[in-house]
C-alpha cells in the first residue's frame, strides 16, 4: 500500500496544533500576531501592568534630581524607555532642561535602536558598543574609572544583574531611572486562566519578554498554594520560551529548563518557539499512516486534524506505549470528569476516529481495550528510526 509522507513546510503551519500563553503587557498583539501566523493558538494573559509615566512620581523625583545635580554618565538601555522618559519630562515642562543636561553628560546607548532615539531627540552618543551588551558598557566603564562619578542608568522595568552593584563598588554613585515600572494586573481571572491551562497541561508553551512578567506568574501560582504544579509543568510538559536571558532568571532560580534565542528580540523569540515545540513531536507510523500528536491536534498525512479535548486525552494515553493494548479503566482514569462510567470511553473514541479521518489507526481488542495500530517495521520508511 502506497503511503502519503507528510506534506512539505507551509501545508501545515509549524504551531498549528499548538497553544502558546502570552504573558506580555507590551506588545502583545504584535506577540499574538506573529504567534498566530504560524498557526498557534494563543491564550492572552498580561501578568502585569504597566505604570504610566506621566503618573510615576518615581520617576518625576529622579529626573528632578538629575536636573539639580548633572549626571557624569548617562546610560540608555532601550529606545521605547529613552523616548518615554524624554516625553514624560516634556509633559511635566522639564523637556528642554532634561535634555540640556543629557548633553552636558558622557551619554552611552546600547545598541542600534537607542543610537537612533538618542539622535531623534538631537543628542550624540559618545559610545555604543556593536554587541548591544550591557556587559560591554560595564568594561568600558570600569575601564575609563567611575570612582567619585554619577552614573545614571536608564531602567526599563527589568534588573540589570551586577551592573549597579559593580559600578557602586568601582566607587561611583549610580542613579536608576525607573522608566515603565510594573504593578500586577488589576483583574487577575486571565492570569489565573492561564495558570489553569499550564496545570491541566493544555498549554504547550508559555512566552516570556520580561524577567517581572516571570516572577509575577511564580508569585501568583505560590499565592494560591501550587507554585510546585507550576514548576512540575515548566520541567516536564510545557515549553517555558523566554525572550532572552535575563527575562529566564526568575525561571532558573527554581530550576526551570528555559529556551531562549539567540537575538533578544519578538521574532527571534517566535522563530525558536516554532522549531522548538514541532521538535518535540515524535511522528508514529500508524496503520499505514504517519501521525504526529500535537497540543489540541493530531498530523495525519501531513493533515491538520482538530481533536475533541476528551478525545485528545485518549490519544495521548495510547501513544505513550504505542502499538501496546491499554484498558478501558486506565483508559477512563484519562478522560477528565468522566466517573465510572465505561461507556464514556466508548463515546470519546467514536469521537476520535471521527476526528482523526483513519478509524483504523485505533484498533479495538475485544474485552480487553484499545491500541494504536503501530507499524513496527515502518520506522526506515518514516525516518523515525533511532539513530
Amino acid at each position: 500500500m502506497h503511503t502519503k509522507r507528510i506534506s512539505g513546510p507551509g501545508e501545515v503551519p509549524p504551531l498549528a496544533g499548538f497553544t502558546v500563553g502570552v504573558t506580555a503587557a507590551r506588545r502583545a498583539d504584535e506577540l499574538a500576531a506573529l504567534l498566530e501566523r504560524r498557526g498557534a493558538a494563543v491564550l492572552r494573559a498580561p501578568v502585569l501592568r504597566i505604570v504610566p509615566l506621566s503618573d510615576d512620581a518615581e520617576l518625576l523625583a529622579t529626573t528632578k534630581r538629575l536636573l539639580d545635580d548633572g549626571p557624569d554618565v548617562v546610560v540608555a538601555t532601550t529606545a521605547i524607555g529613552f523616548r518615554g522618559w524624554i516625553e514624560a519630562a516634556d509633559g511635566w515642562g522639564l523637556g528642554e532642561a532634561l535634555l540640556r543636561r543629557l548633553g552636558e553628560a558622557e551619554l552611552l546607548a546600547r545598541g542600534p535602536k537607542v543610537r537612533g532615539a538618542v539622535r531623534a531627540a538631537g543628542l550624540t552618543e559618545a559610545w555604543s558598543p556593536a554587541s548591544e551588551s550591557m556587559a560591554e558598557v560595564l568594561e568600558r566603564l570600569l575601564e575609563e574609572g567611575v570612582e567619585g562619578r554619577c552614573v545614571a542608568v536608564q531602567l526599563h522595568g527589568e534588573p540589570l544583574p551586577g551592573f549597579s552593584e559593580t559600578l557602586r563598588a568601582a566607587g561611583a554613585t549610580v542613579v536608576g531611572v525607573p522608566v515603565y515600572r510594573w504593578m500586577p494586573p488589576e483583574d487577575l481571572a486571565p492570569v489565573d486562566r492561564l495558570l489553569d491551562a499550564v496545570f491541566a497541561r493544555a498549554l504547550d508553551a508559555v512566552s516570556f519578554t520580561s524577567a517581572p512578567a516571570a516572577a509575577s506568574l511564580l508569585e501568583r501560582a505560590e499565592r494560591r498554594g501550587r507554585l510546585g504544579e507550576l514548576l512540575d509543568a515548566f520541567r516536564g510538559d510545557v515549553l517555558a520560551a523566554c525572550v532572552g536571558p535575563v527575562t529566564a532568571l526568575p525561571l532558573q532560580a527554581h530550576d526551570v529548563p528555559t529556551r531562549q534565542p539567540e537575538r533578544f528580540r519578538l521574532g527571534p523569540l517566535v522563530q525558536l518557539i516554532a522549531s522548538e515545540l514541532p521538535g518535540r513531536v515524535r511522528p508514529l507510523p500508524v496503520a499505514g499512516h504517519r501521525v504526529e500528536i500535537r497540543g489540541h491536534a493530531a498530523v495525519v498525512d501531513g493533515v491538520l486534524r482538530p481533536v475533541p479535548p476528551a478525545g485528545m486525552a485518549l490519544l495521548r494515553c495510547l501513544a505513550r506505549r504505542p502499538g501496546w493494548v491499554v484498558g478501558r479503566a486506565e483508559l477512563l482514569r484519562a478522560l477528565p470528569g468522566a466517573g465510572r462510567d465505561e461507556h464514556a470511553v466508548e463515546t470519546a473514541m467514536a469521537r476520535l476516529r471521527s476526528a482523526l479521518g483513519a478509524p483504523k489507526l485505533v484498533q479495538t481488542v475485544v474485552k480487553r481495550g484499545y491500541r494504536l495500530s503501530l507499524d513496527p517495521h515502518a520506522d526506515d520508511k518514516y525516518g523515525t528510526a533511532d539513530a
